[in-house]
């Protein structure tokens, strides 16, 4: 059994395709893992979800920003714009078994077997792998819950900025769901900020890449993120592999041999819009 974990996808159907191809993938054998971003700003959003959907046990996703984002358009929370591109994925007749089916996914995977963990974004410093998997499923819970709407109406916002252990209610979700899905880069006191989104060679300075935080407590393990598609991959960290490569933008979608740590990539046919 081979495990392969793809970068954002965005709606990026065919360059999933041509990956899957490349590596001879069986759905009734091999895993596929997605770093989150599923949908959004790509070509054929409808056309990803319909085949995760349909190969569901063998895929192992998380949330990304985009993907809470269309489900906060699936419950009139937010209105969707031109350039999200999800007209066709919104009027399909499957689009409420996807919808449940997004609901369910996680922020946070922690594969124990491998001791591989992965996640759309990035992690508050102070949090180890346990902690993140139960902060989580804090927000899974209520994502699957009928509060949904509630919560998600909630969900927008950037603040607080960082985390703080008596953190409660709305303010606690959100800051848990920025971290996952939005975090690029910290101060000293680990608080995010959000309107950076440039590459390694000009962050401000007293910041910090999230993965280069002097107080990380997951130095040591094996990370798998997305979100940060201007830093191309090049996160020059052992255990760290950044597999966002900007295939929405026009460059390449990355996919990576978990086991082996291969990668494969596959040049992108799409564009995004404005």
């Amino acid at each position: 059994m081979a495990c392969y974990a793809v970068g954002d996808l965005q709606g990026c159907y065919r360059e999933l395709m041509d990956l899957l191809e490349q590596v001879g993938f069986n759905p009734k054998k091999d895993q596929l893992w997605l770093v989150g971003d599923l949908v959004s700003r790509g070509p054929a959003s409808e056309q990803v979800l319909k085949f995760l959907f349909e190969n569901k046990k063998c895929v192992r996703a998380v949330l990304g920003n985009h993907d809470l984002h269309l489900i906060a358009i699936y419950y009139g929370v937010k209105n969707a714009k031109a350039s999200d591109r999800l007209n066709k994925t919104l009027k399909s007749k499957a689009r409420h078994d996807w919808i449940d089916w997004l609901r369910t996914l996680p922020l946070f995977f922690h594969d124990k077997d491998r001791d591989v963990a992965m996640f759309h974004a990035g992690l508050a410093p102070t949090w180890t792998l346990a902690q993140a998997s139960r902060y989580s499923a804090e927000v899974e819970t209520v994502l699957q819950s009928d509060n949904v709407a509630e919560f998600l109406s909630n969900m927008y916002g950037n603040a607080p900025a960082g985390w703080r252990d008596n953190l409660k209610g709305e303010q606690r979700l959100r800051c848990i769901v920025n971290y996952f899905t939005r975090t690029r880069i910290l101060n000293r006191k680990g608080d995010m900020e959000f309107a950076y989104k440039g590459d390694l060679s000009d962050i401000p300075n007293n910041f910090y890449p999230w993965f280069r935080h002097p107080d990380r407590k997951t130095k040591h393990k094996t990370l798998l993120f997305g979100h940060w598609a201007s830093i191309g991959g090049y996160v020059h960290e052992k255990r760290l592999y950044g597999l966002d490569t900007g295939c929405v933008w026009g460059r390449m979608l990355t996919m990576l041999d978990v086991d082996k740590r291969d990668l494969y990539m596959a040049q992108s046919q799409s564009r995004a819009i404005f």
